[in-house]
């Protein structure tokens, strides 16, 4: 067990003179070269302070993902050149990260209650998870890359997949720990690992986990998919 543990690292970031948020960038697009974008923050004006509530920077009032969504620039702009990364950090150093999704890696998200039974399922049957990302209400689980017509092969076996699930693969997006939601703190529920000999963390396929997701998302209330 501690030979295969040897042979593994886990997430670990250096903060060395740079904000946890930059070296975090930093990790995601120089080491395992996931494209990120800033995402759109919070209005942070007094007004909205006092009233406790941080909505969204965008300009759409009732903004489903408040901060935690690209707006300028938008999702076609994401990269992993470090140089636009330190950019855009070093003008928002708080700037939630936005990770485009469908390339370098996938992901399927349900609430949190699910996400936890559907973790615990996992375990006991053995199943090797990649990163899990906890949003304050639900967990992001990252994937290989897949596409729409493997996705929709593997749901059609299920009469009913809760509209709960939801699935960010090809242009899509999900925020990456450490940034902050607009209901709290991200976090990651299983850091990613890399394994020796190779560059980025490692990442199941889908088909090993969609049933025990829809699954586990059929016991939670269904709620909406948009909420982050």
């Amino acid at each position: 067990m501690r030979e295969i543990l040897g042979r593994r690292r886990k997430l670990s970031f250096r903060w060395r003179g740079q904000s946890a948020l930059l070296s975090a960038v930093l990790t995601y697009t120089e080491q395992w070269k996931w494209p990120v974008v800033p995402g759109a923050g919070h209005d942070r004006r007094g007004s909205w302070r006092a009233a406790g509530a941080q909505p969204c920077a965008c300009p759409r009032p009732d903004c489903p993902v408040p901060g935690v969504h690209p707006h300028d620039p938008g999702l076609m702009a994401a990269t992993r050149d470090p140089r636009m990364v330190r950019w855009w950090w070093t003008a928002r150093p708080d700037a939630p990260v936005v990770l485009a999704t469908g390339d370098r890696v996938s992901a399927v998200s349900l609430p949190a209650v699910a996400g936890a039974r559907a973790l615990d399922t996992l375990d006991r049957l053995g199943v090797r998870l990649g990163p899990v990302v906890a949003t304050p209400t639900r967990y992001v689980l990252l994937v290989a890359p897949y596409s729409l017509e493997e996705l929709g092969e593997l749901l059609d076996s299920h009469e009913w997949v809760p509209s709960s699930l939801r699935y960010h693969g090809q242009g899509g997006y999900v925020a990456l720990p450490p940034s902050s939601s607009s209901a709290g703190q991200l976090r990651w529920i299983r850091p990613p690992v890399v394994d020796e000999g190779t560059t980025s963390p490692w990442l199941p396929s889908v088909a090993l986990i969609v049933d025990t997701l829809v699954r586990a998302g059929r016991t939670a209330p269904d709620g909406t998919h948009l909420t982050y």
